[in-house]
């Protein structure tokens, strides 16, 4: 058997994702294709190059906000267990998620919304949005309670904004990509996910440490 180095692996992987976005017509800018190249990546679906969509500095906002230690704020364990602990630490970061709280399950219940929506109002009460990056790949909830906060005066560094699903989702995300601040990056239509989430703040975390867009954590 051939052997290959995981480094070898993912500069092989990046120059085919390359080759083919050329190929179908696809130019985007340096930090953009970081973030677009990343989440085909990680999904192997090219689909996702028509549908991701970046507000004015977006990532520059996102970079920026790492670099000087904001708080990264997931709607679900799987989108915060993804992102790269030991990146986050290297500016004095972490990823949190407060959907496993104690007696968040029975609020949500009494107030008829999800465990993720009221993570985010949590999350709000601890400080942790205002500066913050927001990552939403699961629930839509999450994303228009973020909204309604945004409304009520918090603001985060960077909105990002994939959940999945078909109730709601392509809604919120409209939704979002009407504000005009804070940042956002968005993936429209139903598709989205988790992985997603996480591929995006990869990407971003390898932009604040100008890390090639190929490394492997």
């Amino acid at each position: 058997m051939t052997s290959r180095t995981p480094a070898a692996i993912a500069g092989d992987s990046f120059a085919i994702i390359r080759r083919r976005l050329t190929a179908e017509g696809y130019s985007f800018a340096p930090p953009i294709a970081a973030v677009v190249e990343r989440i085909i990546h990680s999904t192997a679906d090219f689909e996702y190059a028509r549908l991701t969509r970046f507000s004015a500095n977006a990532i520059e906002a996102g970079v920026q906000a790492l670099r000087v230690g904001a708080q990264v704020v997931t709607d679900v364990h799987m989108v915060r267990v993804g992102i790269s602990a030991a990146r986050l630490s290297t500016f004095g970061s972490a990823a949190h998620c407060f959907v496993a709280e104690p007696g968040l399950a029975a609020a949500a219940a009494t107030a008829a919304t999800t465990r993720s929506a009221l993570g985010m109002h949590l999350a709000a009460e601890r400080g942790l949005l205002d500066g913050g990056i927001v990552a939403i790949g699961n629930a839509p909830t999450a994303l228009e309670e973020v909204l309604r906060l945004i409304a009520t005066g918090t603001r985060p560094a960077l909105v990002i904004g994939v959940p999945v699903g078909f109730v709601g989702t392509t809604e919120s995300k409209a939704a979002l990509m009407q504000l005009s601040a804070p940042p956002w990056i968005v993936t429209t239509g139903y598709k989205g996910g988790s992985t997603i989430a996480v591929a995006i703040v990869n990407a971003l975390l390898r932009l604040a440490m100008d890390a090639p867009a190929t490394d492997v954590d």
